[in-house]
């Protein structure tokens, strides 16, 4: 099992929004690059637009539990940034898990 690498420069964010493939439906927004490595690297965003720090946490929480199952099938070399939208928090996390695959799996990056 893989080890889940976080995104923490503020220029990889903006490079994925501004160059990155978007993927979007009402539970989450990815935005996915091809990075100059060969690592797969994970951002993830909660606006105060979600609410107070509790469902925020939880949005982030719920994403990164979603990706960590799919780890394994997601191939490498790509830069994923995820965007929680305002029903995240309350969606559960196997609704989650398949949005992400079918954006992922759009996006041509799943093994």
């Amino acid at each position: 099992m893989s080890k889940i690498v976080t995104l923490n420069k503020n220029g990889i964010f903006r490079r994925a929004f501004s160059k990155g493939r978007q993927f979007v439906s009402p539970v989450l927004v990815t935005y996915i690059i091809k990075n100059r490595i060969s690592n797969k690297r994970i951002g993830i965003i909660t606006s105060k637009k979600i609410g107070k720090a509790c469902k925020r946490n939880r949005a982030r929480r719920v994403i990164k539990e979603a990706y960590r199952l799919i780890l394994d099938s997601v191939l490498p070399g790509y830069d994923i940034v995820f965007v929680a939208r305002g029903k995240t928090p309350f969606v559960k996390m196997k609704v989650l898990q398949k949005e992400m695959l079918e954006q992922l799996n759009k996006a041509g990056i799943i093994a």
